[in-house]
């Protein structure tokens, strides 16, 4: 059986705390994998940091978004011809240690999505905001959502070739996901454990990208099944 190629993406803002761990997390886990950084602008030492520990670090000098940060990684995977990929977020959230429960969910799906628990873990807020974008993204694709804000993803070229979201931050990711379903992607949910740690503070901001989000629920059609 021939390995797969395996590319990690990690946006990264102001994550020089965080990422050495994260990285070496993934390399554990998946031991043959690539990783890429993409540092989104940081203001501390992220770059720095991510040069040493990446196979490869790419560098925003300006914030631009984690879905620009993202379609940047996708760009370095499509052009190093790998398999799969893997996101995570760079600040500690997500435990690698998962990435080859979500790599082994792709045998039966396009994208396999960590599905957090909402526990006492997710700060009220966030639990809010996710019960609520996951099921709006349901009513737009007509299937069932179990997380539709996790960043924590395993995705097969096939499905990256083929949706290409046009949102620069938060909203990136809502709007693969309903593009993916409207091509007919199939989705697995992998349950996940929810962590936030202090470390780094989070960079989703809870008006401005609840607001993008909503924008893109909208323009799919918010309520409408499909």
């Amino acid at each position: 059986m021939i390995e797969q190629r395996i590319t990690c993406i990690i946006p990264a803002l102001n994550a020089a705390p965080t990422v050495t761990a994260v990285v070496d997390g993934l390399r554990s886990a998946l031991p043959s994998t690539r990783v890429v950084v993409i540092d989104d602008g940081s203001q501390d030492d992220t770059f720095a940091v991510a040069k040493r520990v990446a196979d490869a670090t790419i560098r925003f000098r300006t914030n631009r978004g984690k879905g620009a940060a993202l379609r940047a990684g996708f760009l370095a995977a499509i052009e190093d011809r790998t398999d799969v990929v893997v996101t995570i977020d760079a600040d500690g959230q997500h435990d690698p240690e998962r990435a080859p429960a979500l790599v082994s969910a792709l045998g039966a799906a396009d994208v396999a999505i960590g599905a957090r628990d909402r526990s006492a873990n997710m700060p009220a807020s966030r639990r809010l905001t996710n019960r609520l974008s996951a099921a709006a993204v349901a009513h737009c694709i007509g299937r069932p959502v179990a997380d539709a804000q996790s960043g924590y993803r395993a995705l097969t070229m096939r499905v990256i070739d083929a949706v290409r979201p046009r949102g620069d931050r938060y909203e990136f990711e809502t709007e693969f996901l309903i593009l993916s379903a409207r091509q007919g992607f199939q989705f697995a949910f992998v349950p996940i454990p929810t962590r936030y740690p202090h470390t780094v503070p989070s960079q989703f901001r809870l008006v401005r990208d609840s607001a993008r989000i909503v924008g893109t629920l909208w323009r799919f059609g918010m309520g409408a099944a499909h």
